[in-house]
């Protein structure tokens, strides 16, 4: 949990923003608000950013050592930051560092982690101890992933992803991550999601029935995610890779979130290793991860 791990000293609070990937996605009716209501198991990566966020006496600010990314108002860390001095209607202000590693834009909420790092840490920051109830009531605010990666590890995700329900840990696993050199609109994705011809759907039940055994060729064979019949299509180089992970030995592959980011469940380092390495020559954000 980010609100466990973060480290206060003196006006600086520094937290790992974990990436996560999607064991299960399924995506149900659409609401007047035009979000959807969803189904989904989520699990936390070993895959991190560094945040950290410093107390100042006025005015937000934000760095990255990305140099495309935003820093104004239109990055998600700022906008909770302004939010939780919004909600607990404080006046300060915060000097937000982060060092990227997760790949932007890819399915694995690393903006959405981000932001939950920046809550958690202010709140620790000016002693505000907000439940977190309260947290995550500012977090759905900003995303419907940003709830989740306040608290983390293995979890069933509902409603439009913040109804959230803990469920029991993945055994600790081999996860090979990679992220063509592609973008993807997850908007584009689900206003096509409502008129696209959905065959076989996950079978949530099964995913934590799995989970409960701890049975991890049962958690691979359940891997599932509906979008993936959309956002394949667009980009078949992402269905490549799924299937180049299972002939180098995955127990189970398939793409996170939106997309375009593909996963892998390996049965043992070596494995994993060895398809990391395959796929290195060929992309740039190929990463070697572990459960948590």
């Amino acid at each position: 949990m980010i609100i466990d791990e973060i480290v206060v000293t003196g006006p600086r609070a520094m937290a790992r923003s974990y990436a996560k990937v999607n064991l299960t996605l399924d995506v149900l009716d659409r609401l007047p608000n035009g979000y959807h209501n969803v189904e989904m198991v989520m699990q936390t990566v070993s895959l991190y950013d560094l945040v950290l966020v410093d107390k100042t006496d006025s005015r937000i600010s934000v760095s990255t050592n990305l140099k495309y990314l935003p820093t104004n108002e239109k990055n998600i860390a700022y906008k909770a930051a302004s939010a939780f001095f919004d909600y607990t209607q404080i006046s300060g202000g915060c000097k937000i560092m982060i060092h990227k590693n997760i790949p932007v834009a890819s399915g694995l909420a690393g903006g959405s982690g981000n932001a939950a790092a920046v809550l958690c840490s202010l709140d620790k920051l000016y002693g505000t101890n907000l439940t977190l109830d309260e947290l995550k009531e500012i977090a759905v605010g900003l995303g419907a992933d940003v709830p989740y990666c306040i608290t983390g590890k293995t979890a069933l995700a509902t409603g439009i992803g913040e109804i959230l329900t803990p469920l029991p840990d993945i055994p600790k696993c081999n996860i090979l991550i990679v992220k063509p050199p592609i973008s993807v609109s997850t908007a584009s994705i689900y206003e096509a999601i409502d008129t696209a011809h959905i065959g076989e759907r996950p079978d949530t039940q099964a995913m934590i029935d799995a989970l409960k055994r701890q049975d991890i060729n049962d958690v691979a064979n359940n891997l599932s995610n509906v979008m993936g019949v959309v956002t394949e299509k667009m980009h078949p180089i992402i269905k490549g890779i799924r299937n180049k992970m299972m002939l180098n030995g995955a127990l189970g592959a398939v793409m996170s979130g939106s997309g375009p980011t593909v996963f892998g469940i390996f049965p043992d380092y070596e494995t994993a290793k060895k398809s990391h390495d395959s796929f290195y020559y060929q992309f740039k954000e190929v990463y070697l991860t572990t459960t948590l």
